[in-house]
């Protein structure tokens, strides 16, 4: 049974992931806008994070991955 925590949780990493696939999209088109290669850099070290590891047992790195592929 989801607690309130858990969809927290849930919606922390959800939204994580929907900004990150953003930031990605706008990089493809646009090199060199230096916010969403920031934002890039700042959710990429969110996943890599101990704060990520207690909301998530998702593999980041293989998140990170799955999210480069997906925006290629």
């Amino acid at each position: 049974m989801d607690t309130g925590w858990n969809k927290l949780a849930d919606a922390i990493i959800l939204q994580a992931v929907s900004d990150y696939r953003k930031a990605l999209r706008i990089l493809r088109r646009m090199p060199n806008r230096q916010l969403a290669a920031q934002y890039v850099v700042e959710t990429e070290e969110f996943f890599l994070s101990d704060w990520f590891s207690q909301l998530s047992e998702i593999d980041p790195h293989r998140l990170i991955q799955r999210l480069r592929e997906e925006a290629a």
